[in-house]
């Protein structure tokens, strides 16, 4: 029993390194999502702010205006299906790949703060829990600073870990309102593309 125990130990004890690593990585993923998340609102409010008006009042007879108004170097997801949409009007089927194709690369987009908001929690409370273990022997054995570091390395491990799943579910849950607009938007310039012209 004391071998088999000895061997979860050593397991255990071994996988600190690699979760420190991993939440590292983590923490570094997290700061790049900061960035990509703040640049991707100035893109948004920039696109509100030229298109909100023009597509509350679109039209089929305003749809070539509307067309030629998207920026060609916009950054914004949405325009640029709004674009390729626009451009593929005489073609039902090929709209309808479009907005799928649209809720993929959105759905993408969300993954790495999905698995932020999954794998944060779960590597800081390995990072929490295998160090404890060390420091329960230090305490026996009356090595206080042991048993310090370890502890110390235990709360740096979960800090880290909450903070990158913080990170992680505010960016997904803004991001999916985000594409669930930008999705209603798509979807209203396809009906409008849809729509018979009116006869005179």
């Amino acid at each position: 029993m004391n071998y088999i125990s000895d061997i979860l130990y050593w397991i255990s004890t071994g996988l600190l390194v690699p979760v420190i690593v991993l939440l590292i990585l983590l923490f570094g993923r997290s700061l790049l999502l900061i960035g990509t998340f703040f640049g991707q609102y100035v893109a948004l409010r920039k696109s509100e702010a030229l298109l909100r008006g023009k597509l509350d009042a679109l039209t089929r007879e305003s749809l070539p205006a509307f067309a030629e108004a998207l920026p060609e170097a916009s950054q914004s997801l949405a325009v640029s299906y709004m674009r390729r949409i626009a451009q593929a009007q005489e073609n039902p089927v090929k709209m309808q790949r479009l907005l799928a194709d649209f809720e993929i690369a959105a759905d993408k987009e969300l993954s790495v703060s999905r698995t932020l908001t999954k794998m944060g929690p779960m590597l800081g409370l390995m990072g929490t829990l295998i160090p404890m273990g060390p420091a329960l022997v230090g305490l026996a054995a009356g090595d206080i600073a042991s048993m310090a570091y370890n502890m110390q390395v235990a709360f740096a491990t979960t800090v880290v870990g909450l903070f990158a799943s913080a990170v992680g579910f505010v960016t997904q849950q803004i991001r999916q309102r985000w594409y669930l607009q930008d999705m209603t938007d798509l979807e209203f310039l396809v009906g409008v593309i849809a729509e018979k012209p009116v006869e005179r």
